[in-house]
């Protein structure tokens, strides 16, 4: 699972750190090259329902195996495209591709992992998530500033190949999957109970408001740092992305937490992490920024790794669901407030931006908050939410 997460966020965010290179070469502004990005996310947040309902019946491995696998390939394909029109449409297949793995991972990891070690294994996968987007962003800065980004899209899809391979001959059977047959009655019902529990909506919620924050700093930092007073090379912009190896820790720590102390008081702690991160990059000075961008980090994988988790503890047997509608918020706040921030970089740069990132990651503050008060589902839930 691992393997699959660091895939997954390889192939889908590979692309972030040339943004500035797409707008160079196709003309176009930052708002508009940031789609290549938001593209892929719009198109597997939509696709990760269905994925749920393909994966409920005919298993959790075939499903994720073959999103991995045809993702690997339409990278490849990315890099062989004459205009910007192409590069979108291929982003998006890609990105609906690999709906299968993240729906039907953490359905996986709820079915096959002891509750007292869920804590643990999600912040493996999460962690996995992490690194697999530092090593990404990171090569696919170096390979843009030694080749083109025609070869680093490349690379990254052979090197996708690579992984699927692995995962294909690596992941353990599934010893506690039962299918379930899929109808519109059924989903819609199961739909309905999730968004009646107390904590669920906010869960989604979290997830939008986390993820597009986290998304839309990335997304733009490049853009800051590439342009006076800092005037970074690509390769240098890129090497910010090793701060992920941050988030890598940070998301196992968290579970080990969350396992010892509950999600709910351990999570707004998080949250408040990333706020503190947020507001130290509005220095000038570039070493306080890079520590800005670190405490981010930090707070975004714990919370990220505490929520999930959280999802599939209280949707119970909804469990590939509530984590389709997890993730289906997750992508698409990445996909919205990732690119409107592109607007409010155009208007007010990276003041701006900082003020709407703020906005959401407040708003995540006080949902985190609110949870704390939320009531366990029983003994299945530890107590400990």
């Amino acid at each position: 699972m691992f393997v699959g997460g660091f895939a997954t966020f390889a192939l889908l965010y590979g692309t972030q750190p040339m943004l500035p290179l797409f707008a160079a070469s196709f003309g176009v502004n930052p708002a508009s090259a940031s789609l290549t990005v938001s593209a892929g996310t719009a198109a597997l947040a939509l696709a990760l329902i269905p994925a749920s309902v393909l994966a409920d019946r005919v298993g959790r491995q075939p499903v994720m195996k073959g999103a991995l696998a045809l993702a690997a390939v339409l990278s490849i394909c990315c890099a062989l495209v004459s205009d910007f029109g192409q590069l979108l449409v291929l982003r998006a297949l890609l990105g609906a591709t690999l709906a299968g793995l993240p729906a039907a991972a953490m359905a996986y990891l709820g079915e096959e992992v002891a509750p007292n070690a869920q804590g643990r294994a999600m912040g493996l996968y999460i962690a996995g998530n992490a690194l697999g987007g530092m090593s990404g962003r990171v090569l696919a800065a170096l390979l843009t500033e030694w080749g083109s980004w025609r070869v680093a899209l490349a690379v990254l899809g052979v090197l996708g190949v690579i992984a699927a391979a692995v995962f294909w001959r690596r992941l353990p059977p599934s010893r506690h999957f039962r299918p379930r047959a899929a109808s519109i009655g059924r989903i819609v019902r199961d739909a309905r109970d999730l968004f009646a529990d107390a904590g669920l909506p906010w869960l989604f919620l979290t997830a939008f408001l986390a993820m597009g924050a986290f998304i839309g700093l990335y997304n733009y930092l490049g853009f800051r740092l590439g342009d006076a007073p800092f005037g970074l090379s690509q390769s240098a912009i890129g090497a910010i992305f090793l701060l992920y190896v941050v988030g890598t820790w940070a998301s196992a720590w968290a579970g080990l937490l969350a396992d010892r102390h509950g999600r709910r008081n351990v999570q707004w702690i998080m949250v408040a992490i990333m706020l503190g991160g947020l507001l130290l990059t509005l220095s000038d000075t570039l070493a306080v920024i890079i520590a800005g961008v670190a405490v981010f980090t930090f707070g975004f994988f714990a919370t990220h790794s505490l929520a999930s988790g959280w999802v599939g503890r209280r949707a119970q047997e909804r469990r590939a669901l509530g984590a389709a509608v997890y993730l289906c918020c997750y992508y698409l706040g990445s996909s919205s407030i990732g690119s409107l921030s592109g607007i409010a970089w155009y208007d007010g740069r990276w003041t701006a931006v900082v003020a709407i990132l703020g906005l959401c990651t407040a708003a995540v503050l006080g949902i985190a908050l609110r949870l704390r008060r939320l009531a366990p589902l029983g003994p299945a839930e530890g107590g400990k939410g």
